[in-house]
């Protein structure tokens, strides 16, 4: 997949704008030597960035292609984007789900009247790779390789130049890329120096190990309370677009996210799920030395659980 222009990603946002929040981004005074600031997508209507390209997904398909409603394949958040667009368009929404997706985040989809189909997390990864499930009928929305999803997700870039110009480097979390890859296609195109970093967490980071090996690669996946981001290797569909707009990666481990969760709430007043701890996990850890760091935010869409163990001042086994 090439680059995504910026003139996509500018009328996707042109799409989106009267539909999903503008999310602030805000300072985190007293980390460092760094300028961290917060790119809450955790505000959104369905608590993740996800209704950006989900949105900008449905509404350039063909309406005859919705006839058979939509599907998607998600552990939660895209599957919320896409189950709110459904039914704001009167289409029947399914989602194939792995089956460690947590409960809060099958409720939701459950209360926006998708219907969820769990399989074995190996199934549900296949359905990534292979774009599709052969016995789930529906116009199928990519949660990460649809180039209208990755422009969606592309508003997020254009909204931190635009509100911090000067930005020196943007932090993502990488579950497949598409996230990282808009914000990346969309900085770049506005301000060419910004450094675009993707997190990733210590039980599955196969972006680190793909640029290491040059090549798209599979690793041992091991599930955790960070259920948002980390898969079993880079989609090879996605590998040339990541290859060529992500500057590097950062590896934070399951405690450093717990406490930039804990910060997140105790400091910014912001609820985060595992995911959208990472990105201030690195910032605030040994990777980042200074400059103007803007960090994702990405969901806040958190078993209550696995927040309150948080918030005690533990970090979850799983």
């Amino acid at each position: 997949m090439d680059r995504i222009p910026l003139a996509e990603i500018e009328a996707a946002a042109d799409r989106l704008r009267s539909h999903v929040v503008r999310t602030p981004l805000t300072r985190l005074e007293g980390w460092g030597p760094a300028e961290i600031w917060l790119k809450a997508e955790s505000l959104q209507s369905t608590g993740a960035f996800k209704v950006r390209g989900a949105g900008n997904a449905l509404s350039l398909a063909d309406p005859d292609a919705l006839r058979d409603g939509v599907v998607t394949a998600s552990a939660g958040n895209m599957a919320q984007g896409v189950a709110w667009w459904a039914r704001r368009m009167g289409v029947a929404c399914r989602v194939i789900v792995p089956e460690h997706a947590p409960r809060i985040k099958l409720n939701a989809i459950a209360r926006l009247g998708a219907e969820t189909i769990p399989v074995p997390f190996d199934r549900w990864w296949r359905t990534l790779v292979e774009g599709g499930h052969e016995d789930v009928p529906g116009f199928f929305v990519h949660p990460v390789s649809d180039r209208a999803v990755i422009a969606g997700n592309g508003t997020v870039g254009l909204e931190i130049i635009q509100d911090l110009p000067e930005v020196d480097t943007i932090i993502a979390p990488y579950g497949g890329g598409g996230l990282a890859a808009g914000v990346a296609c969309a900085a770049k195109a506005l301000r060419p120096q910004v450094k675009v970093l993707a997190c990733e967490v210590e039980t599955a980071a196969p972006l680190t190990a793909s640029l290491a090996a040059g090549r798209p690669m599979e690793i041992d996946h091991q599930a955790s309370f960070v259920d948002g981001i980390g898969g079993k290797s880079v989609l090879k569909e996605m590998w040339p677009l990541v290859r060529s707009v992500i500057d590097g990666t950062v590896v934070v481990t399951l405690e450093e996210i717990a406490d930039a969760i804990r910060i997140l709430a105790e400091r910014a007043h912001l609820v985060a799920e595992g995911a959208g701890g990472a990105a201030l996990a690195a910032a605030i850890s040994r990777h980042t030395e200074g400059g103007r760091v803007a960090c994702i935010i990405s969901g806040s869409n958190i078993d209550p659980a696995t927040l309150a163990t948080i918030l005690a001042g533990s970090s979850p086994t799983s």
